[in-house]
């Protein structure tokens, strides 16, 4: 009859729910946490950064499959152990976990989405993790495509600069399924000492918007103490000690203040990279509605010194922007 048939099929849809349930717990519950002696890491991106990050994890005892857009950026992981796989579609294939450290959202889409990107070539149960400081969306966008293929999603982008690599004392916000966090924390604990689970996918990404915001105004203060201090004839460095251990102290002052004072602007973070991320900012703070004229100035002040020709300088040499605006000769490093 037709109500034993309605009958039917409403116990079989239910059947097949509780099906699915059971299947995706199955799955949740198969998550392997990382280790030396079973998890083989592919990473791509061996710039500034990932270099040190990804040779922390081989000191650690994971396997290492390495990528870069410049392979020649790969030779000294691979002559300490890494293998080189030029692909990202056949690293991913050959590696349990995929970390990626990339420089715009533009890479971070194709490295993951293209034809031959990461989710093109994980197998099921992989987990891919995108540490790039990149767009809330676009990390919503990758975890609905990987979890379309099996694949778990994270993404874990950081804070503490070169420095923050080179010490795996990083920063690491984390956004995704708890259980993958929980997975992948012993390969965080390679690279850094802060990590925290913020919430779902993009929720790492709003929170390094919120970091990147407290660090631009950071920055101008920072280099507008160290000016005054210089104009009003101060020894900056001390200055620096005797303020950086008080309310006035910050990473940014006790880490790159001295680097200002020096005239080293190597790059730790590139003013290029910076200003994308601002813009992210910007972008997700105007669709919020929320005013921020404190990140507005910051971004002004660093597409100015990138103007000057200082792009791929660190983001310290905001300074020399300053400098400028106020006809400041730039002070002779202290010997």
């Amino acid at each position: 009859s037709t109500w034993g048939h309605l009958f039917y099929l409403i116990s079989m849809l239910r059947i097949s729910r509780s099906l699915a349930v059971m299947a995706s717990s199955a799955v949740r519950r198969s998550i392997a946490t990382a280790a030396p002696a079973t998890t083989r890491i592919g990473w791509i991106g061996t710039g500034v950064m990932g270099a040190a990050m990804a040779g922390h994890c081989l000191k650690a005892g994971y396997g290492l499959n390495v990528s870069n857009r410049t392979m020649t950026k790969t030779e000294g992981l691979v002559s300490n152990g890494a293998v080189a796989i030029e692909s990202p579609k056949d690293l991913a294939a050959n590696s349990d976990i995929v970390m990626t450290i990339l420089g715009y959202p533009s890479d971070v889409e194709s490295v993951y989405l293209g034809p031959k990107g990461v989710l093109a070539g994980a197998r099921p149960g992989t987990i891919v993790v995108d540490l790039t400081t990149s767009e809330p969306s676009l990390a919503v966008r990758i975890a609905k495509a990987a979890a379309e293929r099996g694949v778990h999603s994270l993404d874990a982008p950081v804070s503490g600069g070169d420095v923050g690599a080179r010490e795996a004392r990083l920063s690491i916000m984390v956004g995704g399924d708890r259980q993958v966090f929980d997975a992948v924390r012993p390969v965080f604990q390679c690279v850094g000492k802060n990590i925290v689970h913020m919430g779902p996918p993009g929720a790492g990404q709003h929170t390094k918007m919120a970091n990147q915001t407290l660090i631009a105004s950071g920055m101008i203060g920072v280099v507008e103490g160290l000016l005054y201090a210089h104009k009003a004839g101060l020894d900056m460095e001390q200055v620096i000690a005797a303020v950086g251990a008080g309310a006035a102290g910050s990473w940014s002052l006790s880490n790159y203040g001295p680097r200002m004072i020096a005239r080293n602007f190597a790059p730790g973070f590139m003013v290029e990279h910076f200003i994308k991320d601002m813009g992210i900012a910007l972008k997700e703070a105007e669709r919020m509605g929320l005013a921020t004229p404190g990140l507005s100035l910051a971004n002004q002040l660093y597409i100015a010194l990138k103007a000057q020709g200082h792009g791929r300088r660190g983001t310290h040499a905001l300074i020399m922007a300053l400098e400028a605006i106020s006809g400041m000769p730039s002070p002779s490093p202290k010997k």
